[in-house]
């Protein structure tokens, strides 16, 4: 595994980081020099808030991409926990049952994709369809309320410290220390870059997809449960749009859909990004109609400037 290893070094992998970074830079200078009202304290907070739940689920996003797939299915559980944590039931009981339903939706999403052969997106769709449904019957409109502690821990501060940026910055270390001090972490790297190879080199490829899958669900439940908290409240179509937004974020931090390129590190600076473009059209009043126009042109932008012909090159 030592050549592996050496092969697959972080910078060698990590993607277009510095052009995100540079990219992010541009946008706040844009956005303080002809926006008025963004470096207020309350819009700071609210930029700060709305990114976290999509920095959360663009993290478990992440480790699905590197393998070369996709995982749509993140909205709905995202839906799925906010409408579980407004169940009339023991706090501790909500907390397992909501990354109890995560996990099932990661081993399902895993199993089907790596041993049924079937294509990430299919398999993601027809999970995806079954957790809003399950969203729905558990709680057919929002509403509901969620445990005091949940809203403090969200809404809160530890001194001058937002909670919201100690749930990012959490995600954030616990992301970067699955991916870069773990041996999974190469394994995913290898199984997204060239799977051929990764298997000549003794790389378990099937059994990392399906963890790859069940730590993008269980991210996924992470951010609902920050959502919810949020919100103070459940809803079953609250998590929609993070399916694909976390994918486009994911993307504009450099990390490659064809897989086996980027970084903890790029998500963060995507998720960033994506959060401060939405932030900027709603401070200049653009319809939410157009709002999903643009975000879909960008991701189309992305999908056709990250084409290769070699995988992993």
């Amino acid at each position: 595994m030592n050549t592996v290893a050496n092969y697959l070094r972080v910078p060698y992998r990590a993607g277009a980081i510095r052009l995100s970074i540079g990219t992010l830079l541009l946008m706040v200078i844009a956005s303080i020099a002809f926006l008025p009202g963004f470096l207020d304290g309350e819009n700071l907070s609210n930029l700060l808030a709305q990114s976290t739940t999509l920095v959360i689920s663009a993290l478990g996003q992440t480790f699905v991409i590197l393998t070369g797939g996709l995982d749509v299915s993140v909205g709905s559980i995202i839906s799925v926990t906010t409408a579980i944590m407004t169940l009339d039931m023991p706090v501790v009981v909500r907390i397992l049952l909501c990354f109890a339903v995560a996990t099932a939706f990661g081993l399902v999403n895993g199993y089907g994709v790596a041993r049924l052969n079937v294509h990430p997106i299919i398999m993601t769709l027809a999970t995806m369809g079954i957790g809003q449904g399950l969203a729905l019957i558990i709680l057919p409109i929002p509403g509901g309320q969620v445990p005091d502690w949940l809203s403090t821990s969200v809404a809160g501060s530890i001194g001058p410290i937002p909670n919201s940026l100690v749930w990012l910055a959490v995600a954030s270390l616990v992301a970067a220390w699955i991916l870069y001090r773990r041996p999974f972490g190469l394994y995913l790297f290898a199984a997204g870059g060239n799977e051929f190879n990764a298997r000549m080199n003794g790389v378990p490829v099937e059994r990392t997809i399906v963890n790859a899958y069940v730590l993008s669900a269980l991210f996924a439940c992470a951010a609902g449960m920050f959502l919810a908290g949020r919100l103070a409240s459940g809803d079953p179509k609250g998590g929609a749009a993070f399916g694909i937004e976390s994918v486009t974020a994911a993307a504009l931090g450099g990390v490659h859909l064809a897989g086996g390129i980027g970084s903890i590190f790029g998500t963060v600076v995507g998720a960033a990004i994506l959060g401060l473009v939405n932030n900027v059209m709603n401070l200049a009043n653009v319809s939410a109609f157009l709002q999903s126009v643009a975000k879909g042109a960008l991701l189309l932008v992305l999908v056709v400037s990250q084409r290769r012909k070699t995988i992993g090159l």
